[in-house]
């Protein structure tokens, strides 16, 4: 692979990890730790019986094995890239992106999942539009910051 893919290939690696840890958050912490919500709370299985339970379980699971899998394919592909430099920037290059996958994570499943399906909400009940909204905010927040830190790697290092 040539020198010049490197950071391309970092990139790709660093939005799919972005993906994966975003998602890991999302389960992990507003899933399981808060238990806010699950996969279907919103769409008529809300967590008051087993049956409902056992289902967004089941949803929650499938939702984490898809982020597992963006996190495999990432590391997948800093591993293939290790040999090769781009210089002194490739820490700031893969974190910026990292934020990019994770901002976008936040921002596709919250229109998807939380607006147009509305199959969950961050935190349903009082409130739920506000914490929605700020949830994809902080997903705006952690997208630009990501791409602010890949513009100024300098340009001899990015991608054409």
């Amino acid at each position: 692979m040539q020198n010049q893919n490197k950071p391309r290939r970092i990139l790709i690696s660093g939005i799919l990890l972005g993906l994966g840890i975003g998602g890991f958050f999302d389960g992990i912490v507003l899933h399981q730790i808060l238990q806010w919500h699950h996969m279907l709370t919103s769409a008529g299985y809300p967590a008051n019986t087993v049956e409902n339970l056992e289902l967004n379980t089941l949803a929650d699971g499938f939702f984490h094995a898809m982020t597992y899998f963006f996190t495999c394919l990432g590391i997948y592909g800093l591993w293939r890239s290790r040999q090769i430099s781009v210089g002194d920037h490739a820490s700031r290059l893969l974190f910026g992106a990292i934020l990019v996958g994770w901002g976008l994570f936040n921002l596709v499943e919250g229109f998807i999942n939380h607006h147009i399906l509305t199959i969950h909400h961050v935190r349903s009940g009082p409130n739920e539009v506000l914490w929605d909204i700020g949830f994809l905010a902080w997903g705006a927040l952690m997208l630009i910051g990501g791409l602010f830190l890949i513009k100024y790697v300098p340009s001899a290092t990015l991608p054409d």
